[in-house]
């Protein structure tokens, strides 16, 4: 198992190919990092080649401890001087790799671009409610915070007075006690009125200033980090701004965004500490664009791999990802490969009327959702620099923390969580039910709502506690590997507006154990075509459950198309896999002249041979046909759901169409 699991790794991360960061005339920016690895971890050795060789090691070594960054003690060398020095340490017999690696497409903190205003100082706030910090083991609500109130997300604000249900577990004494969370980002000011008490060195460290004091730059734009790092740790009662979620948990934060950010920076701030942190809350990801396909580099993903494996003494790092705010431009956080990424626990956001957000992006990889603000008459409360507070912090980077919050409740309650047990957990507590107004909701292969706005719904910070005290520990992971054998012609072509269907017949697992009850669900596309957001991809499961893994974007351009993206969708958690899985291509296009190629595809099935808990029903050993649907009704059925307003002739057409589309593989309009 553990080797066709490695095999598995190895190919996501050999096979994933980004959007380039040189621009289409070959301009590519300069290098910002050099990294070197040692064959076995020596930091002594390490220094002694670096100065050997007129470098210097920086900061603390990451990953597995064998990586260092290194910088040329003489700036004034020139490029080829440089290049020199790397090509003589490429040879040495201690050395792995050394590389100079260049920025990324910038990681935007994805709710800069909102107007932020409403900064409150602390000495604006009334004399009389300055009281010294109270502590309990079961909180007297409503706390005298004097923003507490209008944290409306926490206090039954929200339309049919829905909120995060974070009361129910306060009062059954989870704050988030002995579990440290830890912010990626532009740093947190430390020394805040609301974090300092709750403020953890050892998750905390300045990758740009290679030392330990996350301290963001005073240069008035460094306030993300902090604002994050208040809506999870947030003292309560001490009458200064508002309440974190888990107001005891130790808070941290890592100063990584505010220069240029690279495979190797994302690698060190993710694998900080990991033995210590028990949640990394990120709230950025590639430009949400509309056109950008990026995601994690090798490093990056190696960090998320071995966070998983080995973080938290085995239990598995707990990633809690923002899902993007592109929805303006049609983005898709399908095309974000963090979120898309197995390792992490990707978060929606819904408003306080309950709707989705002008900023939402939709994807299938999205769990659950938290509220977040829409507007500036929805606030979302928190700190801010300089000591003071704000009602501006919007947008799913709002959401994030506030889920870290939450997931840190239920680790207080249960620290034997792993990795795994929380998603689990956050995925069966999700409350559709406040969501329920708004379209895109289905009903999976096992019974569970489903939409590729909220996931499965909003998270129930009461209900998770109470499921995380009785949950046992999830039965061992699995992965199978399906490969699409493209029959001739390899590639295919693909012309102007075409739906095609390519399907697979799934056994449980071609060798080994076999996976029954499926979690993650991947899948590994190769295309091109002449404009890349004119194409859609869906993928149907044999228990009929469709996921669009890819909508069209209208502001993709891209001619390249993509190779070996990984699509994640977790709508089919808990179905058994056997049967026949079906991937539909479509095109958009209204240009008949407009073209391109399919080349390959691949599905992962991520699951366990048993149920995962004692309690849950089990799959019948053999499925019967009855329960399986049929692609051809699969697909009929989802089309119809697209055809709402059309005249009873034009779905008699579809009808005949998919008839042919299945008859001849290939339709073309």
């Amino acid at each position: 198992m553990f080797w066709h699991l490695a095999r598995i790794f190895v190919l996501f991360v050999l096979a994933i190919e980004h959007d380039s960061i040189c621009t289409a005339d070959g301009a590519c920016p300069e290098p910002s990092h050099t990294i070197m690895r040692l064959r076995e971890r020596n930091d002594k050795k390490a220094h002694l080649i670096a100065k050997q060789h007129g470098l210097e090691i920086k900061g603390k070594p990451f990953l597995d401890g064998t990586y260092y960054f290194v910088i040329h003690s003489q700036k004034e060398r020139s490029k080829r001087q440089k290049r020199e020095i790397i090509s003589r340490l490429q040879e040495h017999p201690d050395i792995l790799l050394i590389e100079e690696q260049r920025p990324r497409y910038f990681k935007f903190l994805i709710d800069y671009f909102l107007k932020k205003i409403n900064f409150v100082y602390y000495s604006q706030l009334q004399e009389d409610m300055r009281i010294n910090s109270i502590q309990r083991d079961v909180p007297v609500l409503p706390f005298p915070d004097p923003l507490y109130k209008e944290q409306w997300y926490l206090n039954n604000g929200a339309q049919g007075g829905f909120d995060m249900n974070v009361q129910a577990a306060w009062l059954l004494g989870y704050a988030g006690r002995n579990v440290s969370v830890s912010i990626l980002d532009d740093g947190i000011q430390r020394d805040h009125p609301d974090l300092a008490a709750n403020y953890d060195p050892l998750a905390s460290t300045d990758i740009n200033g290679h030392d330990d004091d996350p301290t963001p730059q005073d240069d008035g734009d460094n306030k993300h980090g902090t604002r994050c790092a208040g809506e999870v740790a947030s003292i309560a009662g001490n009458v200064y701004c508002g309440v974190g979620v888990a107001f005891h948990a130790k808070i941290g934060g890592v100063r990584m965004l505010d220069g240029p950010v690279s495979d190797s920076v994302e690698a060190a701030s993710l694998s900080l500490n990991r033995h210590h942190i028990d949640i990394y809350s990120a709230s950025w990801g590639p430009e949400d664009d509309g056109r950008t396909f990026d995601g994690p580099g090798p490093l990056t993903r190696e960090a998320f791999y071995h966070g998983v494996r080995v973080g938290r003494d085995g239990k598995g790092s707990i990633f809690v990802w923002a899902s993007g705010n592109g929805g303006s431009r049609q983005d898709s956080c399908s095309a974000d490969g963090y979120t898309t990424s197995v390792y992490t626990l990707s978060v929606s956001s819904a408003t306080i009327d309950n709707r989705s957000p002008w900023y939402l992006e939709e994807c299938p990889s999205t769990i659950a959702t938290t509220y977040s603000s829409a507007n500036m008459n929805q606030p979302a409360i928190t700190v801010d620099v300089p000591h003071g507070c704000t009602r501006s912090h919007t947008g799913t980077s709002a959401s994030a923390p506030i889920a870290a919050g939450i997931i840190a409740l239920a680790l207080e309650a249960n620290p034997n969580l792993t990795w795994r047990d929380m998603q689990h957990i956050v995925l069966r507590t999700a409350n559709p039910v406040p969501l329920l107004n708004n379209p895109g909701w289905s009903v999976n292969g096992v019974g569970r709502r489903i939409n590729n706005k909220f996931g499965y719904g909003l998270m129930d910070a009461g209900a998770l506690v109470k499921l995380a005290l009785i949950w046992k520990t999830v039965p061992e992971q699995h992965i199978c590997t399906y490969d699409y054998k493209l029959e001739k012609p390899n590639p295919r072509p693909i012309t102007g507006s075409f739906q095609m269907n390519f399907s697979l017949e799934v056994g449980g697992c071609e060798s080994g154990t076999p996976v029954l009850y499926l979690e993650h669900v991947q899948v590994l596309a190769t295309f091109r075509f002449g404009k890349r957001g004119d194409l859609k991809l869906t993928l149907f499961s044999p228990r009929g459950t469709s996921s669009v893994l890819l909508p069209p974007r209208p502001q993709d351009f891209n001619s390249n198309g993509i190779h070996k993206w990984p699509f994640l969708s977790v709508q089919t958690w808990g179905e058994d896999p056997r049967g026949t899985w079906t991937l539909m291509v479509e095109s958009v296009s209204t240009n008949r002249n407009i073209g391109g190629t399919f080349h390959d595809w691949s599905l992962l099935l991520y699951g366990t041979a048993e149920p995962a808990q004692p309690n849950d029903p089990r799959h019948p050993s053999n499925p019967s046909p009855s329960s399986v649907e049929s692609p051809f009704d699969r697909i009929t059925q989802h089309i119809a759901s697209q055809v709402h307003g059309r005249s009873p002739f034009f779905h008699f057409f579809d009808h005949i169409m998919i008839k042919a589309f299945f008859t001849a593989t290939v339709v073309f309009h």
